[in-house]
């Protein structure tokens, strides 16, 4: 498929059933059949015609165009009464209409209600049908950038009209705020501090701000909050396979690869990533992990909480946990605890979704297929590699040291010949050799301020220790102008959702929603004192 669904970054998942291992997952083409679902409940479609390329004058975009795209934005203005704000959505690596529930019952009708506002959704560039060229080569992928992508945000805000509203709501005389989840959160970020006279403010929540080339501490959460019992048994088989690795032990690989029915996967890291699918990557997993957990059930799933389930089963018959010392003979005659529930439910519920083809192609579970990287389709699993191997890296690979929920032969070199395969040198564009992270960091990196920028955050995300509220990072304050939050047991963007009733959610979850109501209700209080400053005249 190469199972083709790139969720590292992803906010939106499909909602999937909490079902045990003996039931196929069906999880492919997740972001389509999203789409459809909610398209059934639609918002029309519009579209801005976005230059292509803002910065004529800078070199790393020559040979410059003058051409513009069609980027789609959608809107809902049923909550808004004049002099109420617009509060941006950024679509980030998905498509608009995935999106939806925001408008609908997260967090952007919860702010919608709360201040008469108007929601809309921006389509980011290289996304769903906001491309600007009919395929994506190396040369086209070239305006695909962190600075171009924020640019379209502000040009947006001055540009953007919504038929059926009768009043002129462009930036900066009209107080947008913006909202965005995960890469979407730093874009937010980003355009709030470049283009603050503009913008009025926004709220980045789980904003990856920070990047780094290789990032192990993506599974750190799940060795600290997951269940340990499930824990200290992939870490100790993990432990033993690397073993096997380190010692060229071609014999014990072979057997222990033959245990997950997955002998037919030759190199070891395609085998290595294919049994951390239900733990998460490198960057492709086709069952939901921890990242996909979520407080609301409609857009959560509880995947990763079965697979542990059936990895600790205490209750497995005999010939499952007879495997647990079928490989005794490679660890000094001790067992491999588990093992036997863990191959079990990779077969149960991984290898049935490659659907009879061979488990060593890019159709199953292989990767050593430079064809298929060169293909040059539009599609979000391919600009996010490109962002990814250009400027955002974070490629999760297992920690130098300590105990690993993943092999340690998954390492930057995996990630970085898809990188290789996939973008080959164009006419006027390359890729680097890893990726170029400053322009990424430039914004702030992990210290970003800017006023009437939000920062919140959970923490037990996996992507924490790339956020604002991160591990390493110093004691966070909040103030009125610059406010950040850390929710205690919250996961990956978890204020995006809602359910239509504040007082009805979790208390954690409600206590988050109410604190952005307030923050975002201070800071209209101050609009047009702001307003005056940016355009020179004032309304008071």
């Amino acid at each position: 498929m190469f199972l083709s669904i790139l969720l590292a970054l992803l906010g939106t998942i499909s909602p999937v059933s909490a079902i045990p291992s003996a039931q196929r997952l069906t999880s492919r083409n997740a972001e389509t059949s999203i789409e459809r679902r909610q398209t059934q409940s639609a918002y029309p479609a519009h579209t801005i015609a976005m230059p292509i390329d803002h910065f004529p004058n800078k070199p790393r975009y020559a040979p410059h165009t003058k051409a513009t795209f069609h980027q789609r934005y959608y809107f809902d203005s049923s909550y808004y009464k004049p002099g109420g704000p617009v509060y941006l959505y950024i679509g980030g690596e998905t498509s608009g209409p995935s999106r939806f529930s925001n408008l609908q019952t997260g967090i952007i009708q919860i702010l919608m209600n709360a201040t008469n506002g108007l929601g809309v959704i921006l389509e980011n560039r290289y996304y769903g049908e906001s491309y600007p060229f009919n395929t994506s080569t190396t040369d086209e992928l070239a305006y695909l950038t962190t600075e171009q992508t924020i640019a379209d945000n502000a040009y947006f805000a001055t540009h953007a009209t919504f038929p059926g509203v009768a009043a002129d709501l462009s930036a900066p005389n009209t107080p947008w705020i913006l909202y965005g989840g995960s890469l979407a959160g730093a874009q937010t970020a980003f355009s709030v501090k470049q283009y603050g006279d503009l913008l009025f403010g926004g709220i980045a929540s789980s904003g990856v701000t920070k990047t780094v080339l290789a990032y192990p501490e993506w599974y750190a959460p799940i060795q600290k909050f997951a269940p340990q019992d499930c824990v200290t048994s992939i870490n100790n088989i993990i432990d033993k396979f690397d073993a096997l690795v380190s010692s060229n032990n071609l014999k014990g690989i072979s057997d222990f690869k033959a245990v997950f029915g997955l002998e037919a996967l030759k190199d070891n890291r395609d085998f290595a990533m294919t049994i951390a699918f239900p733990i998460g990557g490198p960057m492709n997993y086709p069952t939901n992990t921890w990242q996909e957990l979520n407080w609301n059930s409609s857009y959560g799933s509880q995947d990763f909480f079965h697979f542990c389930s059936n990895v600790t089963n205490l209750d497995a018959p005999a010939n499952i946990t007879a495997v647990d010392t079928l490989l005794s003979n490679y660890s000094d005659g001790q067992p491999w605890t588990n093992l036997g529930n863990y191959a079990h439910y990779v077969k149960q519920t991984l290898l049935p979704l490659c659907d009879g083809v061979p488990i060593d192609s890019t159709a199953c579970f292989g990767t050593q297929n430079q064809t298929f990287y060169a293909d040059t389709t539009n599609s979000a699993a391919r600009s996010y590699l490109y962002s990814t191997c250009t400027e955002q890296g974070a490629y999760q690979v297992a920690p130098a040291s300590g105990p690993s929920l993943i092999s340690r032969v998954l390492q930057v070199d995996y990630t970085q010949q898809w990188c290789e395969w996939a973008f080959p040198n164009g006419t006027f564009n390359s890729i680097p050799s890893t990726p170029n992270l400053t322009y990424y960091n430039n914004y702030g990196g992990g210290n970003i301020t800017a006023d009437r920028l939000a920062l919140i955050d959970g923490n037990i995300d996996v992507w924490l220790d790339v956020c604002y509220h991160s591990n390493d990072a110093p004691p966070r304050y909040s103030t009125d102008l610059h406010p950040e939050y850390l929710i205690a047991g919250a996961g990956h963007h978890w204020d995006s959702y809602g359910i239509k009733d504040v007082e009805a959610e979790p208390q954690f979850i409600r206590e988050a929603h109410l604190w952005e109501i307030r923050t975002v209700r201070k800071w209209l209080s101050s609009f047009n004192r702001w307003k005056a400053g940016v355009t020179g005249h004032s309304e008071l």
